[in-house]
């Protein structure tokens, strides 16, 4: 087992006399640190000097010290530069709240956009914190951070909140139900539920017909992030574009149609024309031929059975 040495800052070594890394860098006694590369230091001396619970806590009882003298510095100043300072100190607590409030939202909400709404609240927050107060800062900045995302998200929101609410009331009850009933439940089952009268739970329906959208542009599941990949616009009709397998069929019960017609008798032919071509009604027609309307009726029903007879022989051949 190889064990690590430890040789202490203030000691004067020779790099040469030891492996590459076992011996910290020296610094320069008047070198001033900002909060930044404490962090970073801190970060180093845990990593190298892991075996050394002395010597990473002694790592993290500066980065305190370098943070409250930047708090002091910032109560009596109000300096611009301190709390930038400290808005970069405390930028991971923006991420991690950021990334718990995520988790609840849809994969259209980018992490990134809801880390700057945090960083609102971020500022907020130290602008506003009393350092005279028994209430830690990260404790009173993770509410303000959360509040500035969902008030952010809120604004964004062109739903009610009320109709949010009610979705997810019919969500929650719709689950419960399909879960004791082991199949979809019916209208009647969820408005007993919900105990609401069929009549409302429609129109929470036609309420939250609006409510779900989804970008055209948004890529399918299972599709990769490389250029064409497949999106929901391309899964959708184009109603300008003739559909082959319709025109197709359309034309061939054309053709079948009017073969049909052509074997009817004459006068029932000249009703079928004359009612679904020249659109004329029965008793015009009746007139044409010099019969009475309840005679063309006759006349028109026996064509369409005639028609329909061929229609289906000459499917099934």
């Amino acid at each position: 087992m190889t064990t690590l040495h430890v040789v202490p800052r203030g000691l004067q070594q020779h790099a040469g006399t030891a492996p590459s890394g076992v011996i910290p860098q020296q610094r320069p006694a008047d070198e001033a640190l900002d909060a930044a590369a404490v962090d970073a230091a801190a970060a180093a001396d845990a990593t190298a000097l892991v075996d050394d619970p002395q010597v990473v806590h002694g790592a993290g009882l500066r980065v305190a010290d370098e943070v409250d003298a930047l708090w002091e510095e910032f109560v009596q100043t109000r300096s611009p530069q301190t709390r930038e300072r400290l808005i970069l100190h405390y930028v991971p607590l923006v991420t991690a709240v950021a990334g718990r409030i995520g988790m609840r939202l849809p994969s259209t909400v980018e992490h990134a956009d809801l880390v700057s709404y945090g960083v609102f609240g971020l500022i907020d927050a130290i602008e506003k914190y009393r350092t005279d107060r028994a209430v830690r800062f990260e404790a009173y900045a993770s509410s303000r951070i959360r509040g500035a995302i969902i008030d952010e998200l809120r604004a964004m929101d062109w739903v009610p909140r009320s109709v949010r609410t009610k979705a997810r009331a019919v969500d929650r009850a719709y689950a419960e139900l399909e879960g004791e009933l082991h199949r979809a439940p019916t209208e009647q089952e969820l408005a007993r539920r919900m105990q609401v009268p069929v009549r409302d739970l429609r129109a929470v329906y036609s309420q939250l017909a609006s409510v779900n959208m989804i970008a055209l542009d948004e890529l399918l599941s299972g599709s990769d992030d490389r250029p064409g990949a497949a999106t929901l616009a391309d899964t959708l009709a184009d109603s300008r574009t003739q559909d082959p397998a319709g025109a197709a069929d359309a034309a061939e019960t054309k053709f079948l149609l009017a073969r049909a017609i052509e074997c009817l008798g004459e006068r029932e032919r000249l009703v079928v024309v004359l009612y679904y071509y020249e659109s004329m009604t029965l008793a015009e027609i009746g007139r044409v031929l010099g019969v009475t309307e309840s005679r063309i009726s006759q006349i028109h029903t026996a064509a369409m059975i005639r028609l329909r007879t061929r229609l289906v022989e000459a499917e099934r051949g």
